[in-house]
């Protein structure tokens, strides 16, 4: 019976290990991640990225924007955003805004995409899920990500 008892409460501190084990696994590297698509859109000739910053395991800054090969960024525009946002009711200093809240709300890529700026959240879900996948690890190379 008492070796019974043994075997059970050493089975038990083991089952509790490994499961404390998994969600340090689970649980992301404190620093800064990012993540670019690959190349420049055609067209606007924008590229877009995401950096996310990670303290104590959790999602804590988020940066997304899009900038052009000379560095200017897109949330700066006032041109594009005065054409775009009677046209989609939303503009790339919204949108980027509003992915970036979802994201720090839900602690995932799984946002919800807003009208309007479809591409945009897609390549966001894209950009934030390669920044987490390096993030498990605490690789802080940039990611480079297909469209």
């Amino acid at each position: 019976m008492i070796k019974k008892v043994i075997v059970m409460f050493f089975t038990i501190i083991m089952l509790f290990s490994l499961s404390a084990c998994d969600n340090e696994e689970a649980k992301l590297k404190d620093g800064y991640y990012t993540a670019h698509m690959e190349g420049y859109e055609k067209g606007h000739g924008w590229q877009e990225y995401v950096t996310i910053g990670v303290s104590k395991g959790e999602i804590v800054t988020v940066e997304y924007n899009a900038t052009t090969p000379t560095g200017f960024i897109k949330s700066w525009d006032t041109a594009y955003m005065r054409t775009m946002n009677p046209v989609y009711k939303t503009y790339p200093n919204n949108y980027t805004r509003r992915y970036a809240a979802q994201l720090l709300e839900k602690q995932s890529a799984d946002i919800d995409i807003i009208s309007g700026a479809t591409g945009s959240g897609e390549n966001f879900r894209l950009l934030v899920g390669a920044a987490i996948e390096k993030a498990k690890v605490g690789d802080f190379s940039v990611s480079i990500v297909s469209h």
